[in-house]
């Protein structure tokens, strides 16, 4: 069994940390601010640049959710001191990426462009180098929602087993199949 919600939250110098009466945290930092509705449940302390959170039972349903929110919240302070990252990789003869302000533009060998918009509290780049793959570079202080963007721009072209075309992650590794075997009659 987990006890992960018994851990400590450690608070950085530059991240102020409020949490309201009706249970919402607030994380402000250099990277921006977050916001996090936690389950009265579960109870937030802070005291002397410490986070802790306390569940009120025992029950197997409190035990996870207290697991569930000491990650969102240690995840919110990591998010406004150092921000989080996702790199894409288009591996295919003629796949694309370039954007336009939140705009991304995907060419994935479909027979038409693909228009993805990224919402705004994200920073996308696109970056195309001779004889290396084009890359999506995302980043956000909020770790849900870029790796939300991250997996629906994969998506849209998962990697085929057998050459390995198509949106992957930087540095997956794929599983990748033997072709068809002529028969030797």
């Amino acid at each position: 069994m987990s006890r992960i919600g018994n851990w400590p939250i450690s608070i950085p110098d530059g991240v102020t940390v409020n949490i309201t009466d009706n249970n919402i945290v607030e994380v402000k930092g250099p990277k921006g601010e977050l916001r996090q509705p936690v389950n009265p449940a579960i109870e937030v302390k802070s005291q002397d640049g410490v986070l802790t959170l306390e569940r009120k039972s025992e029950l197997k349903k409190y035990k996870s959710l207290h697991g569930l929110y000491r990650a969102l919240v240690n995840n919110m302070i990591i998010g406004v001191t150092e921000g989080f990252k996702i790199t894409l990789e288009l591996v295919g003869v003629g796949f694309k990426a370039q954007n336009n302000g939140q705009l991304l533009e995907l060419a994935l060998g479909h027979s038409h462009g693909i228009f993805f918009e990224i919402p705004k509290e994200i920073k996308i780049e696109t970056v195309t180098e001779r004889g290396k793959n084009p890359r999506i570079i995302l980043e956000s202080n909020d770790k849900q929602l870029v790796g939300q963007v991250a997996a629906k721009i994969r998506s849209l072209r998962k990697p085929e087993p057998y050459k390995g075309k198509g949106v992957k992650y930087e540095g997956e590794i794929l599983r990748r199949k033997a072709g068809k075997v002529a028969s030797a009659e």
